[in-house]
């Protein structure tokens, strides 16, 4: 084991002993539910999305393995203040990172933390789990972005 895999094993630990972002928005623009069948995971993620189309809170209540709630506390810190585009490329980076098979290129600096999760692609049944809260985030940014088109 290197030193990066400790330091990396200790960033998800911390992650889920004290995720970030953790709990409720009174009245979100979105709420989402996810579900992982396979191994029990659930989160509900709770987005508040201005009318310029920046991220101004998540929160996530999260139930399951460390993966799962470790993933959607480092994804609310990755996308709190975005806007919802800046939002969809960090989702499509974190998604190509853990989905393609071999090396892919190291995420862009302001995301070093996410790198973290790379070493879940070792175990394929568990890749799931740190996706959850990501497609759940898609999912609500979508929500949001229907709900706009609707208004107009």
């Amino acid at each position: 084991m290197s030193l990066s895999d400790d330091l990396y094993r200790e960033t998800i630990l911390d992650h889920y002993h004290q995720p970030r972002n953790h709990g409720t928005i009174e009245t979100p623009t979105a709420q989402i539910e996810g579900v992982n069948p396979l191994c029990g995971d659930e989160l509900t993620l709770y987005l508040k999305v201005s009318d310029q189309g920046k991220i101004d809170d998540v929160k996530l209540t999260a139930h399951g393995c460390s993966i799962n709630t470790a993933s959607g506390s480092m994804m609310s810190e990755a996308v709190l203040g975005q806007s919802v585009e800046r939002a969809r490329e960090i989702i499509e980076s974190f998604k190509e990172m853990m989905l393609t098979k071999g090396e892919t290129a190291e995420l862009e600096g302001d995301l070093e933390d996410l790198e973290a999760l790379r070493g879940v692609k070792k175990y394929p049944v568990r890749i799931k789990c740190a996706l959850l809260p990501w497609n759940t985030l898609l999912e609500g940014l979508d929500t949001v972005n229907g709900a706009r088109e609707n208004n107009t």
